[in-house]
């Protein structure tokens, strides 16, 4: 059953940001009021426990996040906002948490966004990003990370990746992802009734904005059409809430039908990017990707001493 805490959200959102999207002229107010209060830095209270250095790519900034006492692997986050709004505390206590509970440094790129930039900014900023990344880290040790319009880029970015002959990251964390933007599945108008946070005609203003003119079915914009066998193990979250789920599922089906391991959080009662939300089924999900990723950790130790021991006992 759901938290008290997640039907207040839900209230809260259904009265406020359910109104950027609920139509193309709202979500153009929003957009122009958000550009005044603004702000990707991180909170300060993040840098009393972490180590944030700041370099730009592109012309934008990279935050790159790390723990006193960190690993050699990373993670690439994407964050959401619908290609339209920036980076939110909400996104920066998330990150903070991940590199804190995993000993991961955190590379945090504030990409371009709609309207003043494009498709074509956005991925060739994150992509350069994550080409300075393989001249640093072994493409193994490297997790993308994203949530919503930022999951969607995450899928994306290891397909262009894979097109242009890059090594590929090891796995994939998804919340609430965008993986079909084509809204060519009647299930979506239905179950954005139930959702409290986004709408269909604002989420279609923000495609057009970003998009440059890329039809909404090509896997460019909606990766659900592209070829998801190049895709590593993902943990995928959605919520019985979020309008985006019924593509979510079919993205899981299609992926695993091509071979590729998903591990898939269905959360019943929640919608869009909960877990970035301090309530107890965050808490949940936050132990689920700390549990994904902290795996894939135990595996790489346990690689490397197999490794170790023909010479050791050669000794």
């Amino acid at each position: 059953m759901p938290s008290l805490k997640s039907h207040v959200v839900s209230f809260v959102l259904r009265h406020s940001r359910k109104q950027a999207f609920a139509s193309p002229e709202n979500l153009q107010r929003w957009i122009a009021a958000a550009r005044k209060t603004e702000n990707h830095q991180p909170p300060a209270s993040l840098h009393q426990r972490l180590d944030i250095q700041t370099h730009t790519v592109d012309g934008f900034p990279v935050y790159e996040i790390a723990p006193r006492d960190g690993e050699q692997k990373r993670i690439l986050y994407l964050h959401g906002g619908a290609y339209v709004f920036e980076i939110t505390p909400y996104h920066w206590h998330l990150i903070a948490e991940m590199a804190d509970r995993l000993g991961y440094g955190i590379t945090v790129p504030i990409y371009p966004i709609a309207p003043e930039h494009d498709f074509h900014a956005m991925f060739g900023m994150v992509g350069d990003v994550y080409r300075q990344m393989l001249d640093e880290t072994e493409a193994e040790d490297i997790v993308f990370m994203g949530d919503s319009a930022g999951g969607n880029m995450a899928v994306v970015l290891t397909m262009m990746a894979a097109e242009e002959g890059l090594p590929l990251p090891s796995r994939h964390v998804l919340i609430s992802p965008g993986l079909d933007v084509s809204l060519t599945n009647p299930a979506v108008f239905e179950a954005e009734r139930n959702d409290p946070w986004l709408g269909i005609a604002g989420g279609r203003e923000a495609i057009r904005l970003y998009s440059a003119g890329i039809d909404s079915s090509d896997w460019h914009i909606s990766p659900v059409y592209g070829d998801l066998s190049v895709l590593p193990r993902t943990l995928l979250l959605t919520g019985s809430r979020d309008l985006l789920t019924p593509d979510n599922l079919i993205f899981a089906e299609k992926a695993r039908a091509a071979g590729v391991e998903i591990d898939l959080v269905y959360e019943e009662g929640m919608f869009h990017v909960w877990p970035l939300i301090d309530m107890p089924e965050a808490r949940r999900a936050r132990e689920r990707i700390v549990a994904f990723l902290g795996e894939s950790r135990i595996v790489q130790d346990t690689r490397v001493r197999h490794e170790q021991r023909p010479a050791e006992a050669a000794e």
